[in-house]
């Protein structure tokens, strides 16, 4: 039996159309794979964000911690400096005594 060419016509578009229609269909599975994928990541960079802000965080108060900790130590070696001075009569205006006579930079007149 042979097929009326009207028929055939038909059925070459049908198949054309379907062709069409199953790439339409898998370019859509593949952008919304690849958006899918964007999404994870995007997702996965606003985690790793939010980690690193609290890193940060916690690195800034230690960072904090430790300058108020410079400090304190910086005013007690200058108290422990004004009495040891005090102790043994110098002024604190004056510099530390020289070296014993060994210096080799000393000028001589």
């Amino acid at each position: 039996m042979s097929v009326p060419p009207a028929i055939e016509s038909a059925l070459k578009r049908l198949a054309l159309a379907l062709d069409h229609i199953e790439a339409a269909a898998e370019r859509r599975g593949e952008a919304l794979a690849s958006r899918s994928d964007t999404v994870e990541e995007f997702a996965i960079m606003r985690d790793d964000r939010t980690l690193l802000a609290v890193e940060f965080d916690g690195a800034m108060a230690k960072l904090k911690r430790l300058e108020q900790a410079n400090d304190e130590a910086m005013k007690r070696i200058d108290r422990a400096s004004e009495a040891i001075r005090a102790a043994l009569g110098v002024d604190a205006v004056e510099e530390e005594p020289e070296a014993s006579g060994n210096s080799e930079d000393a000028e001589e007149p």
